[in-house]
């Protein structure tokens, strides 16, 4: 199958399955045996990918992305054990990073929800068409990308996960901010903005959240 088959909803379904890591294994760059060049697309996705874990807590370096051919039978050994070493480094998603499981679980869902939004936004305004892994390096850590991605997705990313935990009970601005890692102003905008649109409303009696 053509890594760029390859989607970012597979990504994030194994990390909601438990997955500790997800490795992803391509044809050489600017070797796509259907002329498709799937490989970049891949490596776009796995750049996304990575920002988004970044920016939710998750350490991007559980997700990783290697080019080779399919008569590279040693280099996929090596590249295979040296992630599987990596990642028995970092310990088990989520609790290495801080979270516990109600954040981690909000954080996943939040992001799965987004995937369909994501991908549109990533054909119109993240695409990009570059001859090498290292331009492509390049522009996912410069600041143009940076604006873009908090442009595009951030705050609808922590909207999706408030949401995500009022669907398990109501919470305070506090609590909130506690189990996302925001501050309670930042969480207190969201949901200004939120009951606005009739997503969430302000219980009096409890002094708390809920979906609306």
């Amino acid at each position: 199958m053509c890594s760029g088959r390859v989607d970012m909803a597979h990504v994030f379904r194994a990390f909601s399955k438990g997955a500790d890591g997800v490795f992803l294994g391509a044809c050489h760059l600017n070797e796509c045996n259907y002329i498709t060049h799937g490989n970049y697309h891949a490596l776009t996705m796995v750049n996304i990918c990575r920002k988004i874990m970044e920016h939710i807590g998750l350490n991007p370096e559980r997700l990783r992305i290697q080019f080779m051919s399919g008569a590279e039978a040693s280099l996929f050994a090596e590249s295979v054990n040296d992630f599987v070493k990596k990642v028995k480094e970092l310990g088990p998603l989520g609790k290495s990073e801080g979270m516990d499981e109600h954040g981690l679980k909000a954080k996943l869902e939040a992001v799965t929800e987004l995937i369909p939004y994501i991908r549109l936004v990533e054909r119109e305004r993240l695409r990009v068409s570059f001859k090498s892994e290292e331009e492509y390096h390049t522009f996912f850590t410069s600041d143009e990308f940076k604006r873009l991605f908090n442009e595009l997705i951030v705050d609808k990313l922590a909207v999706g996960q408030i949401v995500a935990l009022l669907r398990e009970r109501p919470l305070s601005t506090g609590k909130m901010a506690e189990m996302l890692g925001l501050t309670p102003s930042e969480v207190s905008r969201h949901m200004n903005t939120s009951s606005r649109h009739g997503l969430v409303r302000y219980d009096v009696s409890q002094k708390c959240y809920a979906l609306a």
